[in-house]
């Protein structure tokens, strides 16, 4: 009964397709066991877990309404936006709704009326999930599609974005590059960011809505037109470096530039008829999971992994509390067609004894003469028998696990202002005389800063420059031509005398020097 049932297993996984699987169950000569595989999730049209915003305020149409023309009638202008009727209304949430019975929604931009001003957009698309893209990337228009647009995308929530793709009716103009289409593309640049023509250009068909950004494309300078040989990309995939991350993103973002025209340029009498609409946009992609789920179901409000392999984390990114005896690792398409699972290891496991690491070393060691067994080489800024402590230069952080990569905290001490580069368990260095703060960069009150805390020479407070002097930077007093001292606290006149005279001895010295060059001046004067 239980080799049929593996039997039934066996054929299931195979029905299922490649990397569908994270583990089998297989009959071995010590009975049935789980035999794990690398594995993604099927992929899916991701636009309805999109949340999309719209950039700058004030862009959608409708408030306050607005009559538009249409590029096939330019001068019919009968068409209005309000955003008040529901009838006539076009807010960004129609990009990504399903049209039934036919009738065409879209969200839709104010006129050009201020023109030459640009008319600028910007349509950010967010999942709060790493995702990798498994099919074109499809943008329909409606009334025509941009002049000149850009394709963004982020790989970090949206701190920071990188191009994807140009889109221009001139590219040189536009973006000073040369035009490219994927077709052009061979697998030595298949990564880079290309400048295209074939969607900007008005062609005057209702039929030509379509923006795309194209994966399959791409993928077929690996695996053939037909995506037949997906061995041989999922082999690229490992072995090519950022192939894998140029189809990996979080956000991605459309810039549009500059509206169809219906034509070679501006008509400035008729600006109602340029705006940008939007009816629908596709995006057909996959959960990134490292290759250590198969399943990604939404939970609350979220895409999640359900991470297999003792992985855990929304993309399976980390391993499971008690299961680090070696540091995680993505899971790999290689060898196909399973793959490596590269699962984590429950502590203790794969070091041959019964020393808990704690994740941050996979290897032991037995010391004779103390009877005990110590990690070895403990990493991620570790120390001790358990790699249990930090070490010197490092601290707690009271805010992770024991098992957490990110245990240990880099002091930071400043070098000038700390007695040494060690801190206490709440991250705070051992300052010098007159320094203070966490990092003891800072100076207490009465000290100035210079490659160091240096009590104050004078300031506006305590220490004041005497007899009309001036306090410069804390550092030394600047003294009136009748004093001197640190403090200007000493007359430059001895015994009490008149100081009015105390500097016309500098005044002969004058005389003297007028006396030696007169002669030589009344010769040169004589000569001429």
């Amino acid at each position: 009964m239980l080799r049929l049932v593996v039997l039934l297993l066996q054929c299931f996984a195979v029905t299922l397709g490649q990397y569908d699987l994270c583990k089998s169950l297989v009959s071995t000569d010590d009975g049935a066991v789980w035999e794990q595989y690398a594995c993604h999730p099927k992929t899916d049209s991701m636009k309805d877990y999109m949340r999309i915003k719209v950039e700058p305020p004030g862009i959608t149409c409708g408030n306050p309404p607005e009559r538009f023309c249409t590029l096939e009638n330019p001068y019919l202008c009968s068409d209005e936006c309000d955003a008040s009727n529901p009838d006539l209304a076009h807010p960004p949430q129609l990009m990504q709704d399903r049209e039934r019975g036919g009738l065409i929604t879209y969200w839709q931009t104010v006129t050009w009326s201020r023109y030459p001003e640009p008319l600028l957009a910007n349509i950010s698309l967010s999942w709060n999930k790493s995702l990798e893209l498994s099919d074109d990337v499809q943008i329909t228009f409606e009334y025509g599609r941009p002049t000149i647009m850009v394709l963004d995308k982020s790989m970090d929530n949206g701190r920071s974005w990188q191009p994807f793709q140009f889109y221009a009716d001139d590219c040189q103009e536009a973006f000073n590059m040369q035009p490219k289409r994927v077709a052009d593309l061979t697998a030595a640049n298949i990564t880079r960011v290309i400048c295209t023509e074939e969607y900007s250009r008005w062609v005057g068909s209702k039929n030509e809505k379509n923006v795309r950004f194209e994966v399959r494309g791409r993928f077929a300078v690996f695996a053939g037109s037909r995506l037949q040989n997906m061995d041989n990309l999922y082999t690229r995939m490992e072995s090519m470096k950022g192939l894998k991350d140029f189809f990996t993103f979080t956000n991605l973002r459309l810039r549009l530039l500059k509206p169809s025209l219906g034509g070679t340029y501006v008509q400035r009498d008729n600006l109602l008829r340029y705006f940008y609409a939007i009816s629908n946009i596709e995006v057909q992609a996959r959960c990134k999971c490292n290759l250590h789920a198969s399943l990604c179901l939404l939970q609350d409000g979220n895409l999640q992994c359900q991470c297999e392999h003792n992985t855990t984390g929304q993309d399976c990114q980390r391993c499971k509390r008690g299961y680090k005896a070696k540091s995680w690792k993505a899971g790999s398409y290689m060898p196909t067609p399973n793959g490596s699972p590269n699962e984590c290891a429950i502590a203790g496991s794969s070091s041959g004894s019964n020393c808990e690491c704690y994740g941050h070393s996979n290897r032991c060691s037995y010391i004779d003469y103390l009877n005990i067994v110590t990690c070895v080489s403990c990493k991620h800024n570790t120390r001790g028998q358990n790699c249990q402590h930090c070490r010197v230069g490092y601290f707690r952080n009271a805010s992770a696990e024991l098992d957490d990569e990110g245990v240990c905290i880099e002091c930071n001490c400043n070098q000038m202002g700390s007695v040494h580069d060690r801190c206490n368990g709440t991250g705070f260095c051992q300052c010098k005389e007159g320094a203070t703060g966490l990092k003891c960069d800072d100076c207490l009150p009465g000290y100035y800063w210079k490659q160091g805390c240096y009590p104050n020479v004078c300031d506006e407070e305590m220490r004041l420059c005497q007899n009309g002097g001036t306090c410069y930077q804390n550092q030394k007093c600047i003294c009136t031509p009748d004093f001197k001292g640190l403090l200007c606290q000493q007359s430059r006149c001895e015994g009490g005398k008149d100081c009015s005279s105390a500097w016309t001895p500098h005044l002969p010295l004058a005389s003297m020097l007028l006396c030696i060059l007169l002669p030589y001046l009344l010769a040169i004067v004589t000569a001429h």
